[in-house]
């Protein structure tokens, strides 16, 4: 018998963490792709947000004279994506995979509890940071825009709010009973990010004691660290360089950590494998 089993797993194709989270999320992948709904909300929905947004800034700026507008809307569509894409469409795929037992048939296999997670968040991730890459591109491109200040800071903060909001889709799928009702569950944290994160309404034409308010989010901080890392600023001081955007970043990081951490912790204090019973 441990001849057998030996000459098997030699001879087979090894199974690693890689192989299994890209098969996860192929297979994931394809399911979006089939999902009309999903892809509208992934795809079509952020880009007419934009719109939207675009229009609110620059009523904004009329009233606000010095308002940056195109670094605004540049900062402010990728928050948009990251947040529709990546935590919404996220928690109705963890909604659906357990309510298909997908997920709990999967940890019966090999894959790590982290590997289904993240599998499952593969294709949403990277559809997101697509549509991130064409945003800038296009915003660089069409508003004239500079380089990235600090790129460092530009991929922290990217990767924060990506990890962010992995977890916290993870923790509203476990409030979520089924696909149809995760755009009422998920509504409060969309509402607070779009007009509490400074995309709709930059933090900086707040009162000074609601934005301090804001910039205690949990979106926030991520999103700021972005804006920092393209510009410089995250507009509650001039824009600085290189190494000035460290300091300007350090509160930000800080708050941002301690978010994560706190998300991390629910997702795996309150996510369910299971459908209730």
């Amino acid at each position: 018998m441990t001849t057998v089993v030996t000459t098997a797993t030699a001879t087979g194709p090894k199974s690693t963490s890689v192989r299994r989270l890209l098969s996860l999320g192929r297979a994931e992948g394809i399911l979006l792709l089939r999902n009309r709904t999903a892809l509208f909300t992934a795809v079509l929905l952020p880009l007419i947000l934009i719109f939207g947004l675009q229009s609110v800034l620059t009523q904004q700026a009329e009233t606000n004279p010095g308002l940056d507008v195109d670094s605004l809307l540049v900062n402010g569509a990728v928050g948009m994506v990251l947040a529709f894409v990546v935590y919404y469409n996220l928690t109705a795929a963890y909604v659906a995979r357990r309510g298909e037992l997908v997920l709990k048939r999967l940890r019966t296999g090999e894959a790590r509890d982290l590997e289904i997670m993240a599998g499952t968040a593969v294709p949403s991730v990277g559809l997101a940071l697509l549509m991130c890459a064409v945003i800038g591109v296009v915003g660089a491109s069409a508003l004239d825009l500079t380089a990235p200040v600090n790129p460092v800071l530009l991929v922290v903060g990217l990767a924060l709010a990506v990890v962010t909001l992995i977890a916290l889709a993870a923790v509203s799928s476990a409030f979520t009973r089924t696909v149809e009702s995760a755009g009422i569950t998920t509504m409060p944290m969309l509402l607070l990010t779009q007009f509490g994160s400074g995309l709709f309404i930059p933090l900086e034409v707040m009162p000074d004691r609601l934005a301090e308010i804001c910039r205690l989010l949990p979106t926030t901080p991520a999103f700021q660290l972005v804006r920092v890392g393209w510009f410089g600023t995250d507009g509650s001081a001039a824009p600085t360089g290189f190494a000035g955007s460290w300091a300007t970043a350090a509160p930000h990081l800080v708050t941002g950590g301690v978010w994560l951490a706190l998300a991390v912790w629910a997702a795996v204090r309150y996510f369910r494998w299971e459908p209730r019973r």
